[in-house]
């Protein structure tokens, strides 16, 4: 019995993605992400909001403070960088 891959591509992990809002994008061809998860307390049951902020690669600098975003990740690209925009979702009014 062989275990043999098919030809056409090798597999690869999916890639986390996140969406969120930007609030900074003060750096060239980096923006800060927020992205907001809602999550059960433990003792009590009542939801939570918490936030997590990620530094994104904007090759482009496209985005601009208060775009939704989708980001996804990818190999490290500096110390704290390891996520890239994958696209806007809606611009900011």
């Amino acid at each position: 019995m062989s275990t043999e891959m098919t030809p056409a591509a090798p597999a690869r992990n999916l890639r986390k993605e996140r969406i969120g809002v930007v609030s900074s994008t003060s750096m060239d061809k980096s923006i800060t992400v927020v992205v907001e998860r809602k999550e059960k307390h433990a003792k009590y049951g009542k939801f939570v909001k918490k936030t997590s902020k990620f530094m994104a690669h904007d090759e482009a600098n496209d985005c601009n403070v208060g775009d939704t975003v989708r980001i996804m990740e990818t190999r490290p690209l500096s110390k704290r960088k390891c996520w890239r925009v994958a696209e806007i979702i809606e611009r900011a009014k």
